[in-house]
């Protein structure tokens, strides 16, 4: 087993969705404990766990609704308690409503913005606090998208909010910084997993264009966006902070 991250406890939202579990199976690797919660019942998760302690890895699963800021405080410190203080946050819950401006509703609207924007402050904010309140350094990255800087007109509350946690990122960035809490952010363009992969799935033909739209012609993995996030959070990045790190095979060329 690669030990790089021994010792670690690795805190991840969203973590049933492909990039969650492919990013905890990276850390796992690595020796770090891994932390996880979504919406989905415990029952779900059942199976992905047994598959983390086969790297002889310590993990924890809890049933969370990050829009809810009580019960984000209150997994955060549940995992501290088994598992230890999170050195390595990952911000990665989401949901998608392909849907215009003239057709998304408002509880849609506020409902998106409240997992992807909100969700992602919560966690962040509360595993940051007891870092410091620890006197530790760690690791913030937040799961972004191309979207937050290049116009999707099918899914306007998707590209606010990934617009949101951009600057967010940069923000804590900088009050973060002085003690050693590095916040960056993973940019991916077409990834055939996750909310993409699901788009893909529903409409024929949507991946083969998606793949021919992007300069290099490929689509990224869960995997790859995973090892992205391993980067960031090697201990001898020592530097890198605010920063977007932006993998979409050169879309935003084309914008």
């Amino acid at each position: 087993m690669n030990e790089l991250f021994k010792n670690e406890t690795v805190i991840i939202s969203g973590g049933l969705g492909d990039i969650g579990r492919a990013t905890a199976l990276e850390f796992a690797k690595c020796g770090a404990n891994i932390a996880l919660c979504d919406v989905r019942p415990t029952s779900d998760a059942k199976g992905f766990l047994e598959m983390l302690k086969q790297h002889k890895v310590k993990s924890y699963y809890s049933r969370v609704d990050v829009a809810d800021a009580n019960a984000v405080r209150n997994w955060v410190m549940r995992v501290e308690d088994k598992l230890g203080v999170p050195g390595i946050i990952i911000a990665n819950a989401a949901t998608a409503t392909f849907s215009g401006v003239h057709d998304i509703t408002p509880k849609q609207w506020s409902q998106e913005l409240r997992v992807n924007l909100d969700g992602a402050f919560y966690l962040t904010q509360n595993a940051t606090a007891r870092l410091l309140h620890w006197g530790r350094p760690g690791r913030v990255v937040f799961i972004g998208s191309w979207a937050a800087h290049a116009v999707h007109t099918k899914i306007p509350a998707y590209c606010v909010s990934k617009a949101g946690i951009r600057m967010l990122c940069k923000c804590m960035a900088l009050e973060l910084a002085p003690h050693q809490i590095l916040v960056n952010e993973i940019a991916p363009g077409f990834v055939d997993a996750g909310l993409s992969g699901k788009n893909f799935k529903n409409n024929p033909g949507a991946r083969e264009k998606a793949e021919q739209k992007v300069p290099i012609h490929k689509l990224i993995t869960a995997e790859e966006v995973a090892q992205q996030v391993i980067i960031l959070c090697h201990p001898k990045n020592r530097h890198i902070t605010g920063s977007t790190v932006l993998m979409d095979g050169g879309l935003s060329l084309l914008t």
